[in-house]
């Protein structure tokens, strides 16, 4: 066998004599395998110098509905089935079909003008901005393949955590303080393509949080996952949290209830949004017996459909 190698080693120096190159081993050692971190070093941009000012890091971009899938935590909902009316197995129930309405208004608005993030508000506390929102969100994602990103940005008093039944942080507090970044801040719970970023907690300075632009830097992010994004604000009229959201957002959208929302409050309200898209009014706490003859019109219709509603 040494007899054999040293002929094949001196045939090899010989070859490489005549070719005039030093001789190099056969195999050179495979190239090493980078990992895809989904976290990288970004081009500079002013929004990467911001986000490595908060300390937070910077995201490859773009990154897909995979990514998001694989990030986003499932958890499981308790949700108040007395309110979230597309939680509770009745595609009949007083309600949905007003907000199958308010979907196709969205989407005819949506024709004529940029809209894919809305702000809902109120003049006043405990007029149904949750109510709205929640629900909104749940009949956006009730159509095959729609994605919706509901964000509780009342964090002076955030209430849809407890609507939809599960933990109210981490959330937009910690992204905005630049704790967490928007993976883990995020996420879904039973309904498919629903995904939920709570107020969070540990908040001591709402106003000074929802004003330091990086709400605008989350739906920038996050915009070309969902097809719509609706964030619950605080009331328009004693706070200004409200006008500083509506700021990162496309259009909003403004609750008024029944019977108990004064006019001039409502009028007021209006005023807190003088540069930002009005997109409509949603009257909110009508009596049951309000609209009988529209009651009656879903009735009919809903008993010659058989097939379960989007």
């Amino acid at each position: 066998m040494s007899r054999i190698h040293e002929a094949l080693k001196k045939a090899e120096q010989e070859r490489a004599a005549n070719q005039g190159v030093a001789v190099q081993p056969s195999f050179a050692p495979p190239p090493p395998v980078a990992d895809s971190p989904l976290y990288t070093e970004a081009p500079a941009s002013p929004m990467a110098a911001e986000s490595l000012v908060a300390g937070m890091p910077v995201l490859a971009t773009p990154y897909g509905v995979e990514a998001l899938l694989g990030r986003c935590p499932q958890l499981e909902w308790r949700p108040d089935l007395s309110t979230m009316l597309f939680m509770n197995g009745d595609d009949s129930a007083r309600g949905t079909e007003e907000f199958r309405t308010l979907r196709s208004r969205l989407y005819h608005m949506r024709e004529k003008m940029t809209l894919k993030s809305l702000l809902v508000t109120s003049a006043l506390p405990k007029e149904g901005k949750s109510f709205t929102s929640a629900n909104l969100a749940q009949v956006v994602v009730r159509q095959h393949g729609r994605r919706a990103l509901l964000i509780d940005g009342d964090l002076r008093g955030p209430r849809l955590h407890q609507v939809l039944g599960t933990t109210p942080g981490p959330g937009l507090a910690e992204y905005l303080q630049g704790k967490n970044d928007e993976f883990s801040v995020m996420q879904r719970g039973p309904m498919e393509n629903l995904f939920f970023i709570p107020a969070g907690t540990g908040i001591e300075d709402p106003a000074e949080m929802v004003g330091n632009g990086r709400l605008k830097i989350l739906l920038q992010r996050l915009e070309h996952l969902f097809d719509w994004i609706i964030i619950d604000s605080p009331p328009a009229v004693p706070v200004a949290d409200a006008s500083l959201l509506a700021k990162a957002c496309d259009g909003v959208l403004m609750v008024v209830r029944s019977n108990s929302t004064p006019s001039e409050m409502a009028r007021r309200a209006r005023l807190e949004f003088p540069d930002q898209a009005m997109v409509g009014v949603v009257l909110n706490g009508t009596r049951e017996d309000a609209a009988p003859y529209q009651r009656y019109y879903y009735e009919a219709y809903e008993k010659k459909t058989t097939e379960p509603k989007a």
